[in-house]
């Protein structure tokens, strides 16, 4: 038999510094769900990494300790103890790590709720452990029914209606603060996908000109 389990950080639980060092770059994911399938007791898992959550989802057997999985993953992949990041997860097994699971990709456990990037981001983190075999029976059956219900929320609830972003609703605000942002210039501070999203919205509304600063020079550059 088999366990159902869920344990990360979020911007609920963790300050950013926290979750910049769980963070795991797409590059290396591959990797470390091969590492987290070959930990005792772990039959099948994902791993969910954002700017504002890093998730492992995991199928256990029934004696496996998951603190145990953790420990080692997290010493594996980040440098890091679990004792010092233990205060900012949360462990969640059984009906709740469904439960939490459904609300992550309906957009409910997000900043803003109602974003649509989640579920896009879910259903990216659900296809790469399928091609790397670290998916199956129990996580294959819960995440494809995690997004019958996102879609589900989105048909029959208006959480849709005015669907945003961080990014957008960041442009928002610095509308409603200054104004007309039309012929403005702005700097954004960092070169991620949120960045991206805003610099986009920021050209819709006439930005003249858009800066980057980023710690890495060269993304700064592709964005």
């Amino acid at each position: 038999m088999s366990r159902i389990a869920i344990c990360g950080l979020s911007h609920r639980t963790a300050p950013v510094e926290v979750r910049e060092k769980m963070a795991l770059p797409a590059p290396s994911i591959p990797a470390a769900l091969t590492e987290l399938n070959l930990q005792a007791g772990v039959r099948e898992s994902l791993i969910l990494s954002t700017c504002n959550r890093v998730e492992v989802a995991l199928a256990l057997e029934d004696s496996a300790s998951l603190n145990d999985a953790l420990a080692h993953f997290l010493d594996k992949q980040s440098n890091l103890k679990l004792a010092s990041v233990d205060q900012y997860l949360y462990k969640l097994e059984g009906r709740d790590a469904v439960r939490h699971l459904f609300r992550v990709a309906s957009s409910l456990d997000s900043m803003v709720v109602g974003e649509p990037q989640i579920l896009g981001q879910l259903k990216d983190a659900y296809s790469l452990a399928k091609e790397m075999g670290t998916v199956s029976s129990h996580l294959d059956q819960l995440v494809t029914r995690a997004f019958h219900v996102a879609k589900r929320v989105r048909s029959e609830t208006e959480i849709g209606e005015s669907a945003v972003s961080v990014s957008y609703a960041a442009v928002e605000l610095a509308r409603e603060i200054f104004g007309n942002l039309a012929g403005s210039k702005v700097m954004l501070i960092g070169a991620g996908k949120m960045s991206e999203l805003a610099a986009r919205h920021l050209r819709n509304q006439g930005a003249k000109q858009i800066y980057v600063t980023n710690r890495t020079y060269d993304r700064a550059v592709d964005l």
